[in-house]
């Protein structure tokens, strides 16, 4: 049995929904109160890959609060994937999310000096307020080097784990590529591109 540890960042403004997010990924559940996230939160998500494989997730759910933003790069190590998690209905949020995939992106990085893998996802679609067009948020992703993005509604379970099981995929993807680009040449590899499958999945692709 091969069982593998990632490391995966909820990151973004405080009270986007990302403790949510996390405890209606791992538990299945949702509270509509949470007290305020100081510095982070962990949890652990274990998936069975195959007969053979175990995957298991380790969540750092991270403080928004501007006075932890000293603490990012400690928090960041050694994480092989992202999630920056918006609110829909927010538009501050939405225009915070170049701030934090910048700092991402400064901080930390793949084996390859590649960028850490990073889903975009636009939190409480269930609601009806939307100062955040679609375009926007296409725009947004395609220029800040996410892999892709999702709507996403933390309160009744919507896309939570379609959008994480695009992310897996991308982190084992990259993960295979690193060990085979060492194994093959004694240096690391490129970046994977992941294509949607919009059959399978609602995350939105975006060129990289």
């Amino acid at each position: 049995m091969t069982e593998r540890l990632f490391k995966v960042l909820i990151i973004g403004d405080a009270t986007v929904g990302k403790t949510s997010f996390v405890q209606r990924y791992v538990n299945d559940s949702y509270r509509r109160e949470y007290k305020t996230t100081i510095g982070v939160d962990f949890a652990l998500k274990v998936i069975q890959i195959s007969d053979s494989e175990t995957v298991r997730l380790q969540l750092w759910d991270i403080a928004g609060q501007e006075r932890f933003s000293s603490m990012t790069r400690v928090y960041y190590k050694d994480a092989a994937a992202c999630v920056i998690m918006f609110d829909i209905t927010g538009k501050k949020t939405f225009q915070n999310i170049t701030k934090w995939k910048r700092d991402l992106d400064s901080k930390v990085s793949l084996p390859d000096g590649q960028p850490v893998p990073c889903l975009l996802i636009a939190n409480k679609s269930d609601l009806p307020d939307r100062p955040v067009s679609e375009d926007e948020i296409e725009q947004l992703a395609k220029d800040s080097d996410f892999i892709g993005w999702t709507e996403m509604s933390v309160k009744d379970g919507t896309n939570v784990q379609e959008a994480m099981k695009f992310l897996l995929d991308e982190i084992l993807a990259s993960n295979r590529m690193n060990a085979n680009s060492l194994d093959e040449r004694g240096e690391t590899g490129g970046h994977i591109k992941v294509k949607n499958d919009q059959d399978k999945i609602e995350v939105k692709s975006c060129s990289c």
